[in-house]
């Protein structure tokens, strides 16, 4: 008897801390979704779309910051880029992953403000590769450490 105590108390103990090390919380919480974008400035053409950054695409952002989407915006320069590298990082740091319809929504006040539609919008990117090229798009979910 005194051996299935024993045995009983040893399991409980074992139980008891496997699952201590089990229900640990995980050593991180998901936070906000970032978007890269690398951006090759055309020769000549530097100052043209600092000016479009400076207009067009930061009052977007900050109106993305008044409706509470986006939480910040940055524009980095790349300070010695090689062959076939971004001069400039677009990123652009964003409260959560958004839905089509939530983007959608958000499209829609922007060309409001802007004055602008879906054709406007779509000449005016167009134009704007005269200036640069975008050389990639990327997406990030940042994890806080505990």
């Amino acid at each position: 008897m005194k051996n299935i105590k024993t045995i009983l108390l040893t399991l409980s103990l074992f139980v008891l801390a496997s699952t201590n090390v089990f229900a640990k919380d995980s050593s991180y919480t998901y936070g906000t979704v970032w978007e890269a974008h690398g951006i090759k400035v055309k020769s000549g053409q530097f100052e043209n779309y600092m000016d479009h950054l400076a207009s067009v695409w930061k009052e977007s952002y900050e109106l993305g910051k008044a409706e509470g989407y986006v939480v910040d915006y940055h524009v980095l320069a790349a300070t010695h880029p090689r062959q076939g590298e971004a001069d400039l990082v677009l990123v652009i740091e964003f409260k959560d992953f958004v839905t089509t319809a939530q983007r959608q929504e958000v499209w829609k006040k922007i060309q409001k403000k802007m004055s602008t539609n879906d054709r406007k919008s779509d000449k005016e990117f167009g134009d704007r590769e005269v200036m640069r090229e975008t050389l990639s798009s990327s997406q990030y979910q940042e994890l806080n450490l505990k």
